[in-house]
């Protein structure tokens, strides 16, 4: 379980209207499901100071991180806190807040101490991640726990 991860509040994908309690609740649910993401057994709950938090039991590591990404890049989003379990037991990845210059080149640089290996990173948040040149400043990224060992 990775606990509470801070997301920056004013970035990230804008839904009309007021983000607070069942709309709130709906609105992350349905950006969920319409990334594809199999959000069986893992519950997705708001409060009204934009702090998710997410139980359960996912299907696999892997698709947890993806929800809590999916969760927590969305405008109104605080904090995610990370009370789900996974399934598979999978190795937890490391998430990386996107700041200014950044590119994935950087960051696949940073973790994997490659720059050519963005594509891997960029396959790891798909599918959040429509193109490898669009990322934005506040959004948070997966960095596969295969990748953290050649972290500076």
């Amino acid at each position: 379980m990775f606990g509470a991860i801070s997301f920056a509040k004013a970035a990230g994908r804008k839904f009309g209207g007021l983000f607070k309690g069942k709309k709130a609740k709906e609105t992350l649910e349905k950006e969920v499901n319409d990334l594809g993401l199999d959000s069986e057994g893992v519950d997705i709950n708001v409060d009204d100071e934009g702090k998710v938090t997410i139980s359960g039991n996912a299907v696999s590591q892997e698709m947890k991180e993806k929800i809590i990404l999916a969760v927590g890049n969305v405008n109104g989003v605080g904090s995610v806190d990370d009370q789900a379990g996974a399934a598979d037991g999978g190795a937890a990845s490391q998430f990386h807040e996107v700041v200014s210059g950044d590119t994935l080149w950087a960051v696949s640089k940073k973790y994997y101490g490659k720059g050519s290996r963005y594509m891997e990173i960029f396959e790891a948040n798909k599918p959040m991640l429509s193109h490898p040149d669009k990322i934005y400043v506040g959004q948070m990224l997966r960095i596969p726990a295969d990748a953290t060992s050649a972290s500076v």
